[in-house]
C-alpha cells in the first residue's frame, strides 16, 4: 500500500487515456519555470534568507519531520528561524477565500481551519509559524510580526517560484519514489524528475531502495529515517507509554496521512498487534470516529492527533516520531545561508 491510486504505481489504460492531459500540463510548468527563470515573471527576495522543504509528487514525503529537524540545527548554528506553510484543511480542501490571508498559528490553534501540519509544527518547534496562499506574502506577514527572524524556513513550496529561495531540498519518498513516472493527472509527479537535479539537496526517506540507486542525480543525496519516541495520551500529553505497555491489548491505529503505511510499519517494528485504520491525507475527523467496540487503545499519528484531540478519551494515544538525517546536510544549508550573508 503505498498511498498512492492503482493508476499511479503504473501504467494502466487510464493511464494512456490521461497521458495527452500531462503532456499539456508539463508543457505548462515548463513555461511558467522559463518565464520566472528569465525574469519576466518577478521573483521576490525577502530580507532575510530562505531555505524550501518540498517535493516533486503529490502527497506525503515526510517533509514535516524534516521541517522540525532543520530548525533545531539552525537555532542550534544561532539562527531565529520562522516557517511558512501553506495551510491545507481538512482533506487537503485550500483555505476558504476569507482565510487566505496570512495569519498566525499557534499551538493552541484549530486544526480543523489552520491545517494539521501546521500546528504541529507550531507545538512542536516552538518557531513563530503562519501559514496563507501567498507565501511571500505569508513570509513578509511572519517577518513583521517576528523580526527577530533570521531565516525562512517553507514547509512546502518547491513549486512556488514567485518566492525566491536561497536553498531547496527535496524529499522524496523511498517505498514510492515517484510512482507510474507521470506527471498529474496520469500520474503523481507535480514536476518532471529532472526537477531534481536542480535542487540542492535530496532526502531520501526509508530505506526501501539504496540511496546509490538515486547516483545520477546532481545533487547531494542524505537518508532520512523516521525514529519512533513514547506514545502521549490525546487528554494528558504528559502521560506517556513505551510501546511495550501496548502488548496483550486490543489496539486500533488510525493514520489519515499520504502513506498511512509507513504508520502501520513503525507499528509492527515496535511488536504491536492492532486493526488498521487507513484514512485520506487530512482527513477530518469526526467525533467518535475513532471509539472502536472491543478496544482497549486508538493509537495514532501526530497528526492526526492535532485534530482528534477534541475528541478523545483516555485511550486515544499518539506516537510520537523524530527524523533522523544522515550528517552533511545541516552544514551544507548553514553554508549557503552564510553565502548569502557574505553576498547582502
Amino acid at each position: 500500500m503505498s498511498g498512492y491510486p492503482a493508476s499511479w504505481t503504473r501504467v494502466t489504460p487510464l493511464t494512456l487515456l490521461l497521458a495527452p492531459v500531462s503532456w499539456l500540463y508539463g508543457i505548462v510548468i515548463a513555461v511558467r519555470r522559463a518565464l520566472y527563470t528569465a525574469g519576466v515573471l518577478r521573483r521576490v527576495r525577502l530580507p532575510v534568507p530562505v531555505i524550501v522543504i518540498g517535493n516533486i509528487s503529490v502527497g506525503g514525503t515526510g517533509k514535516t519531520p524534516l521541517v522540525l529537524w532543520l530548525v533545531e540545527r539552525l537555532r542550534a548554528a544561532g539562527f531565529e528561524p520562522g516557517i511558512i506553510s501553506r495551510g491545507y484543511l481538512a482533506s487537503g480542501r485550500k483555505p476558504a477565500d476569507g482565510a487566505r490571508e496570512p495569519r498566525a498559528v499557534g499551538a493552541q490553534a484549530d486544526a480543523m481551519q489552520c491545517g494539521d501540519e501546521p500546528v504541529l509544527l507550531a507545538r512542536r518547534s516552538g518557531c513563530p509559524v503562519w501559514i496563507g496562499a501567498d507565501r511571500v506574502a505569508t513570509a513578509r506577514a511572519l517577518l513583521v510580526a517576528h523580526p527577530q527572524c533570521s531565516v525562512i524556513v517553507s514547509d512546502d513550496g518547491l513549486q512556488h517560484y514567485a518566492l525566491a529561495r536561497d536553498a531547496e531540498v527535496a524529499v522524496v519518498d523511498s517505498t514510492r519514489l515517484h510512482g507510474n513516472g507521470f506527471l498529474l493527472p496520469a500520474g503523481p509527479l507535480r514536476e518532471p524528475q529532472s526537477r531534481l537535479h536542480r535542487v540542492d539537496a535530496v532526502v531520501l526517506r526509508g530505506d526501501a531502495v539504496p540511496i546509490q540507486s538515486m547516483a545520477v542525480l546532481d545533487a547531494p543525496r542524505f537518508r532520512m529515517s523516521m525514529i519512533a519516541g513514547s506514545f502521549y495520551q490525546l487528554r494528558a500529553p504528559r502521560n506517556t507509554r513505551g510501546s511495550y505497555e501496548f502488548r496483550g491489548q486490543r489496539v486500533h491505529a488510525a493514520a489519515g496521512i499520504g502513506n498511512p503505511e509507513h504508520f502501520f510499519t513503525t507499528l509492527q517494528n515496535l511488536g504491536l498487534a492492532f486493526t488498521p485504520h487507513a484514512f485520506p491525507d487530512h482527513h477530518p475527523y469526526t467525533q467518535g470516529e475513532l471509539d472502536f467496540a472491543d478496544c482497549d487503545a486508538v493509537v495514532m499519528t501526530e497528526k492526526d492527533a492535532v485534530k482528534y484531540a477534541p475528541y478523545a478519551s483516555e485511550k486515544h494515544w499518539a506516537l510520537g516520531i523524530t527524523a533522523q538525517v544522515e550528517s552533511g546536510l545541516a552544514p551544507l544549508l548553514i553554508k549557503r545561508l552564510h553565502e548569502r550573508h557574505k553576498r547582502h
